[in-house]
């Protein structure tokens, strides 16, 4: 590693370069399947809206045609893949932990207008890049914990009957772990997973030069779009997974 002179920039040597893309292209790539997942399974949890008859038909669908065993292998394979090679961007060290954490204090207080004492990042502009970074590395240690516990758990709805009637998906277990108290954190893994999936995409498509042909405020007027609709489906079905309201399609399941 070297620096390049005048210009304080850090050449890595062509096999660290190699190796960083490698990464990037790993992180990336596992990304984009994780989050393709979790909107596809967002919309299969969905099913709940049309009541139990129409979520245990989605999930026969996927168990007769044995979609769902596999799936749930690969998305393990990838959580675990991603896991590893975008852990390598979050601060692991306390000091640089402290360092990112004052550095998000100084974009928010320069955000607020407030003038910033000389010992903080006074050079800093609000920058709306960093601070989606800083939230992509917050929200993705808290779904490394949760996102796990999840992942375990919807195994062992597939592979055992151990939290359900029968082997594999059903409504009944699904209902009974969320209304047996398990709704905050579904919660909190739920706001995210789309804030983390939705910048993540966002970041992606910039770092690979989309943002050279769709502008920076039209990439970024797409994200949140898709990350209130598809939030605010997410709450829906989270409320009727809670029992807090009954399922509003069910009237479309007939006898």
């Amino acid at each position: 590693m070297k620096t390049l002179p005048g210009s304080g920039k850090i050449i890595l040597p062509a096999d660290e370069s190699r190796k960083q893309l490698y990464y990037e292209l790993i992180s990336g790539g596992s990304g984009l399947l994780l989050a393709l997942f979790m909107w596809g399974h967002l919309l299969l949890v969905g099913s709940i809206l049309l009541g139990a008859r129409g979520f245990d038909w989605i999930a026969g669908i996927l168990e007769d045609y044995y979609i769902a065993q596999p799936t749930v292998a690969v998305i393990i394979f990838a959580f675990l893949v991603h896991a590893v090679t975008a852990s390598r961007k979050i601060p692991a060290q306390l000091h640089e932990r402290k360092a990112m954490q004052q550095l998000a204090k100084g974009l928010r207080d320069a955000g607020r207008g407030r003038p910033l004492a000389s010992h903080e990042y006074s050079a800093f502009k609000p920058h709306l890049e960093s601070m989606l970074w800083i939230w992509q590395v917050r929200t993705g240690m808290v779904m490394l914990v949760l996102g796990s516990s999840h992942l375990i758990l919807l195994g062992l709805d597939i592979f055992t009957p151990l939290f359900g009637v029968t082997t594999g998906i059903e409504a009944v277990s699904s209902l009974e772990r969320v209304q047996a108290g398990l709704w905050p954190l579904y919660g909190l893994l739920l706001l995210c997973v789309e804030f983390h999936a939705s910048v993540g995409l966002y970041r992606l498509m910039v770092k690979w030069g989309i943002g050279s042909r769709i502008t920076r405020p039209t990439l970024r007027r797409i994200e949140r779009v898709m990350f209130w609709l598809l939030l605010g489906l997410g709450i829906l079905t989270l409320v009727v997974l809670a029992g807090w309201l009954s399922p509003p399609l069910a009237f479309l399941i007939t006898d």
